[in-house]
């Protein structure tokens, strides 16, 4: 089985060197560059998520598979660079997964704590903030919640959720009061206050967004196909939602 799987490896590598070639390759993939090819590596990652959120374990291995390719792509490019190797990216992580787990792989009686070995990866880095590692890609719904954990872990937190109820409030006034210029930082304070109030009440705010817009598209699905359905009035549009919310809920 592992030789198989060096196989394949290799086989992949081997297709995207081809494929990169400056004379033989393809004329996309050998123009491409670490930030025109970020997106997709995004974009595969969702992909994973959806497939799993689907429970379609043949997608899953299909979606896993683009994944797989991406971290090759890059690692291609960072090679013709001279920056690392896809040999490099795997010797990276592998250490890391032993040096995380000292208990299983090394001479400790038991884990110190991920809280304690994350603590201690980060004293080694030059920034030495609360905030750090904390990586600006990501999504901005679990970007606020991963900076507010780790602001919290400091000390700076409300002791329950009321806090972050009141900020709601509070940020709900200043939006309505805001200029046209300045609304576009009310909103985004807003959501950063409802960020806050998910994590008090433990609820995964991007997890939550993304059932809600399941659902929308549950119900709107619904309704759009009836007759002249663009001509209604709102008043008509809102009936047809409440019986699919009825419907969809019984």
């Amino acid at each position: 089985m592992f030789e198989k799987f060096a196989q394949n490896l290799d086989r992949l590598v081997k297709i995207m060197e081809h494929l990169r070639d400056p004379v033989t390759g393809c004329d996309w993939d050998r123009v491409q560059t670490f930030a025109t090819i970020a997106p997709y590596t995004i974009e595969e990652a969702y992909e994973v998520a959806d497939a799993i959120a689907r429970d379609d374990m043949a997608s899953l291995a299909d979606e896993l598979g683009d994944l797989q390719l991406q971290v090759v792509f890059h690692s291609q490019m960072a090679r013709e660079a001279g920056h690392f190797t896809l040999n490099d990216v795997l010797v990276g992580v592998c250490d890391k997964l032993e040096r995380r787990h000292p208990h299983i792989f090394g001479d400790a009686a038991a884990s110190p704590g991920w809280e304690a070995l994350k603590a201690a990866e980060r004293h080694a880095n030059e920034d030495q903030s609360a905030l750090a590692g904390v990586a600006l890609a990501l999504p901005a719904l679990e970007r606020a919640a991963k900076l507010q954990k780790l602001a919290a872990r400091t000390g700076f937190d409300w002791p329950d959720e009321t806090g972050p109820r009141a900020k709601i409030e509070e940020e709900l006034a200043e939006l309505a009061e805001a200029a046209p210029a300045d609304r576009a930082e009310e909103l985004g304070d807003l959501l950063f206050a409802v960020v806050n109030l998910a994590r008090h009440l433990k609820i995964d705010p991007e997890e939550a967004l993304r059932l809600a817009s399941r659902k929308f598209e549950r119900r709107f699905r619904a309704i759009e196909t009836t007759p002249g359905f663009s001509s209604l009035s709102l008043e008509d549009m809102e009936r047809l939602w409440q019986a699919a919310k009825a419907d969809q809920s019984a």
